[in-house]
């Protein structure tokens, strides 16, 4: 396993990642959305009940995968570690936050980089937004920004969200007592046993890789060390390759699938996920996979993005589509209402709160192996 966290083997994990999302892609799940975090998570909300929104409604196999597929190869290697008691109502917030500015761009680090690989240009323009919002963490990083340190807790305690989601997982396949949509992005799906069994093995490699978009970036403001970023291009590389290959290649800024050019809420909503995540010691998909192996503070923060996408959806924050004319509908040129717009700008503010209010001391930061530690830990012992 030492390989897979070598450069040659980081970059063959992004790869085979990559290859996962095509084949989920392939099979029915929405365009330039193989595998969202942020999406998923807030269409499994829907399914709940969490909100109502018709079109954005299923209890997605994939978070199931992602978090199982975690704990399984930490059980398996004797890496499971549960842990719980960093700043849990701080986390629960940071993961709204996050789910906030994700819905407004449409999407998490994850699609941002599938939007990408399918020459979705409002991607780029995010991915400005999302590096600065990582080295505006990275900098409260260097100034002392700490959540305090997890302490362990009885095995049972973090085993509890990957048992719901099984659960959830059950009922959804047996019953029919979740909601699902009949149109929009909730509609469309691979075969369930297949997105599940793919997200396994993405959540298992995301385990042994440490895989984290935020930390990718992070790493790179203040180490100048690129390595984390490898899996991203690798994932970016085959999915440009399958996008070519089935021709779903498009470079423009308008007509891309679930998406709008609001250039300026493009950039703030991922500026406030790169922000978030860089606080929170990971991105939504390295919080699931956290939360997997052990992680009670990850598992909060998962409950704060789940919360999030409810609230998103239930008041009108998530950013809009944009939509061409047809014969019957005016063109909408989507992107967040003012109703968005101003939660986000306030919950940027509350980032910068929350940065300086847990700022702990100053001292030279010092590489760790796992990102949560750069936001449980001081700077002493935080990842730089």
């Amino acid at each position: 396993m030492d390989f897979l966290n070598k450069k040659p083997g980081l970059l063959i994990v992004g790869l085979v990642i990559g290859i996962g999302m095509a084949v989920l892609a392939a099979l029915g799940n929405p365009a330039n959305m193989a595998m969202c975090a942020a999406c998923f998570i807030r269409d499994m909300a829907g399914s709940l009940k969490l909100h109502t929104a018709p079109v954005v409604q299923y209890f997605r196999p994939e978070i199931v995968g992602l978090v199982v597929g975690s704990f399984l190869i930490a059980i398996a290697t004797r890496e499971y570690r549960s842990t719980a008691g960093s700043s849990p109502m701080v986390r629960f917030l940071l993961g709204f936050i996050m789910m906030i500015g994700a819905l407004v761009f449409l999407g998490c680090p994850l699609r941002m980089v599938l939007r990408m690989a399918a020459g979705d240009l409002n991607a780029w323009v995010g991915l400005v937004g999302f590096i600065l919002g990582t080295g505006t963490g990275a900098l409260f990083l260097k100034m002392g920004f700490s959540l305090g340190a997890e302490r362990d807790t009885k095995p049972a305690a973090g085993m509890i969200l990957p048992a719901l989601l099984v659960l959830g997982l059950v009922i959804s396949v047996a019953t029919t007592l979740f909601a699902v949509s009949e149109s929009g992005p909730g509609s469309k799906h691979a075969p369930w046993i297949v997105a599940l069994l793919i997200a396994l093995i993405v959540g298992a490699l995301g385990q042994k890789t440490r895989i984290c978009f935020a930390s990718g970036f992070r790493n790179a403001w203040l180490l100048r060390d690129f390595t984390n970023l490898l899996p991203i291009a690798g994932i970016f590389v085959a999915m440009l390759i399958y996008n070519i290959a089935v021709g779903s290649f498009k470079v423009s800024f308008d007509g891309q699938p679930i998406a709008h050019a609001q250039h300026l809420w493009n950039i703030l909503g991922l500026y406030a996920v790169g922000f978030a995540a860089v606080l929170a010691g990971g991105c939504p998909l390295r919080q699931m996979i956290m939360a997997g192996q052990g992680s009670s503070d990850a598992a909060v923060t998962f409950l704060g993005l789940l919360v999030g996408a409810a609230f998103a959806h239930n008041f009108g924050l998530a950013g809009a589509a944009a939509a061409a004319a047809t014969d019957t509908t005016a063109a909408v040129a989507g992107g967040p209402a003012f109703a968005g717009q101003v939660a986000l700008v306030v919950c940027i503010a509350l980032l910068f709160v929350l940065a300086i209010a847990n700022i702990r001391k100053k001292s030279k930061p010092t590489v760790v192996a796992d990102p949560q530690e750069a936001a449980e830990d001081t700077t002493t012992d935080q990842a730089a």
